[in-house]
């Protein structure tokens, strides 16, 4: 008999893959936590029934949520993240020779245990000298660090359960205020196919505080439709111009990517204009 596991991106639209083993399914504190071995992607994670990552495609998404603010950045040496305990997103921030310090906040440790067990290569940076991994509320967090950080990233599950709030504009004052005087926030804010709702509350809520806000893509197989944006919210720099071109060992970023990624269908663009 064959088994699949299928994250129902709309109520009209499934997205299956064949799985060979099932290593993990618990409910934590926060939602439900599935670890699958599936044939075509490798292993992969899914929070609430949502696929987060998996072993053939994560670099894409991490690579691209980090890379595009650090090198936009002249000096991204104190770095925080909120989510992302699978710890992708913390590899690629303490690999950036420009950074000291990386601060991942992540407020379900089951998800960092799950990364621990099952994912060598996202988890490898938790022992990192320049790594600190903290369990605790992210919103709490920034709320507690004023003018701490030059680079704030949030790697947040959709906008359900404990990841409502780091969607609203309350948030991103915060983050605004946790960040130094030329700081830089990203966001992930999902697909322009199926979210157009989400895109638009990240966007604007950005831009209520911060004075350069700009929307960009990449192509994560594994996400809703493939397509994914980000938000960036930048104090001062351009966060289209990249001011390093650092890329060691990257496999889908690239200087000519970051450029690139900035320019936007003409229905993406309407989504965020109107």
């Amino acid at each position: 008999m064959e088994l699949w596991v299928t994250e129902y991106q709309t109520p009209s639209l499934g997205f299956s893959c064949k799985v060979t083993q099932t290593l993990r399914a618990a409910q934590t504190r926060y939602q439900h936590l599935a670890v699958v071995e599936t044939e075509q992607f490798g292993r992969m994670l899914l929070l609430d029934g949502m696929v987060q990552t998996t072993e053939k495609d994560e670099w894409v998404y991490h690579e691209m949520i980090t890379l595009v603010a650090l090198n936009a950045h002249p000096r991204p040496e104190q770095v925080l993240i909120i989510g992302g305990g699978d710890g992708g997103t913390l590899r690629e921030v303490v690999r950036h020779p420009g950074v000291k310090k990386g601060i991942l906040v992540e407020i379900d440790e089951d998800v960092v245990q799950a990364s621990r067990d099952f994912f060598p290569e996202l988890c490898c940076a938790f022992s990192d000298s320049k790594a600190e991994v903290t369990i605790r509320d992210g919103i709490e967090y920034v709320r507690e660090n004023q003018a701490r950080f030059d680079v704030v990233i949030v790697d947040s599950t959709e906008p359900v359960g404990p990841a409502v709030q780091l969607f609203s504009a309350e948030f991103y004052q915060n983050v605004f205020a946790s960040l130094k005087e030329d700081g830089i926030l990203v966001v992930q804010s999902e697909s322009p196919f199926f979210n157009a709702d989400v895109i638009k509350m990240a966007y604007q809520g950005i831009k209520q505080s911060f004075p350069i806000t700009e929307l960009y893509l990449a192509s994560v197989p594994t996400y809703p439709s493939g397509l994914w944006s980000f938000t960036v919210g930048s104090k001062q720099h351009d966060p289209r111009r990249p001011l390093t071109n650092y890329q060691e060992g990257c496999k889908y970023y690239n200087p000519q990517v970051h450029k690139a990624a900035f320019e936007l269908p003409g229905f993406v663009r309407r989504i965020i204009e109107e």
